[in-house]
C-alpha cells in the first residue's frame, strides 16, 4: 500500500514555498498594490487638478452630432477590423500550408512572402497602397493590415501545427492517411488550442492598429476623436476625448479575449475532443486446432 506525499512536499516542477516565503510573497502583493493605488491616486489628482472632469468639457459629449461621429467612426473601425481579421487568418492560412508543403520552391516562396512582409512597418505598406495604387482609404488600410497580420498568423499557425508530436503524424501516415486528411483531422484539431492564444493575441494587434487609418483620412474611431479635439474650444481638450475612446478600445480588447476563452471552454466540452470509452480486450476466435490464440496446453505424455 502506497501513502501519499504531503501537501508540502516539493512536486516535479517546483518547491512548495515554506511560512517564511509566504510572508515574502504577501508582502510583495501588498508592497505593489499601494504602488499601484498611488500612481492611480496621482493621475486622479493631476486630472482634479487641470479640471478635466468639470461641466463645460464634458457637455460636449452630450450633442447629438458628436455622438453620431463618434458611432460613426466605431462602426468603421469595426468594419475594417472584421475584414482585415477574416483576410488576415485566410491568409496566414494559406501561407501557412505553403510553409508546411512537401515542394521546396512552394515552401521558399511562402518564406521569402512572409519573412517580406512580416518585416515591413504596417504603416509603410498602408501608404504604399494608399499613395503609390490610389486605393481608396478603407481597402488601403485592410490590405496593409492583411499582409502584415497574415504573415505573422502564418507562423503561428505552422509553429502550432509542428508542435503536435511527431507520432501523431506516424500514426495517421501508418493508416494510410492522405496528407490533407492528417492534417484535417490529426494536427490542426490538436494545435488550435496551442494557436488560440497567440491567434487572439495578433487579433487585439489588427484591432489596435486599425488606429492608423486616420492618417490616410479613413474615418475610423481615433480619427472621430481627433475631429472632436480639434473643434473643441478649451485647454487640453484631448484628455476627455482619450477618456471616452481609451475604455471603449480596451472593451474590445477584452471582448476579444473572452471569445478566446469561451471557444476554447466549448472546444474542451466537444464529444470530438473528448476522451472515448475503449471496451475492454476479449478472448479472439479459436483457431483451427480448437485453442485459443496462445500456446496450446500441456498434453500429457501418450
Amino acid at each position: 500500500m502506497t501513502a501519499t506525499a504531503p501537501a508540502d512536499e516539493a512536486t516535479a516542477l517546483y518547491d512548495i514555498p515554506g511560512p517564511r516565503t509566504r510572508r515574502r510573497h504577501r508582502l510583495y502583493g501588498v508592497l505593489s498594490t499601494a504602488v499601484l493605488l498611488g500612481l492611480l491616486a496621482w493621475v486622479l489628482h493631476l486630472l482634479f487638478t487641470t479640471d478635466q472632469f468639470t461641466h463645460t468639457k464634458w457637455a460636449p459629449f452630450q450633442y447629438e452630432g458628436i455622438q453620431e461621429l463618434l458611432l460613426r467612426g466605431l462602426g468603421n473601425t469595426l468594419k475594417a477590423f472584421a475584414a482585415a481579421a477574416v483576410l488576415s487568418l485566410a491568409l496566414g492560412a494559406l501561407l501557412a500550408t505553403g510553409r508546411l508543403s512537401d515542394h521546396r520552391p512552394v515552401r521558399w516562396l511562402a518564406a521569402l512572402f512572409v519573412e517580406f512582409f512580416r518585416a515591413m512597418p504596417v504603416l509603410v505598406m498602408i501608404f504604399f497602397v494608399f499613395v503609390a495604387l490610389k486605393v481608396q482609404p478603407l481597402p488601403a488600410l485592410v490590405a496593409g493590415l492583411t499582409l502584415y497580420n497574415g504573415s505573422v498568423l502564418a507562423e503561428v499557425f505552422r509553429s502550432g501545427v509542428n508542435s503536435v508530436e511527431r507520432g501523431q503524424r506516424e500514426a495517421a501516415y501508418a493508416l494510410g492517411m492522405r496528407k490533407t486528411q492528417v492534417m484535417s483531422y490529426v494536427l490542426v484539431p490538436q494545435a488550435v488550442r496551442a494557436m488560440l492564444p497567440a491567434i487572439i493575441s495578433q487579433l487585439v494587434v489588427a484591432l489596435k492598429d486599425t488606429s492608423l487609418g486616420y492618417l490616410i483620412t479613413y474615418e475610423e474611431f481615433l480619427h472621430a476623436g481627433k475631429l472632436i479635439a480639434s473643434n473643441l474650444d478649451y485647454d487640453l481638450p484631448f484628455i476627455p476625448v482619450v477618456m471616452v475612446i481609451s475604455p471603449i478600445y480596451i472593451g474590445m480588447c477584452m471582448l476579444l479575449s473572452w471569445f478566446a476563452y469561451w471557444v476554447s471552454k466549448r472546444q474542451r466540452r466537444s464529444p470530438k475532443t473528448e476522451a472515448v470509452d475503449v471496451a475492454p480486450a476479449e478472448p479472439g476466435t479459436l483457431l483451427p486446432g480448437g485453442y485459443p490464440p496462445g500456446p496450446p496446453p500441456h498434453r500429457g505424455a501418450q
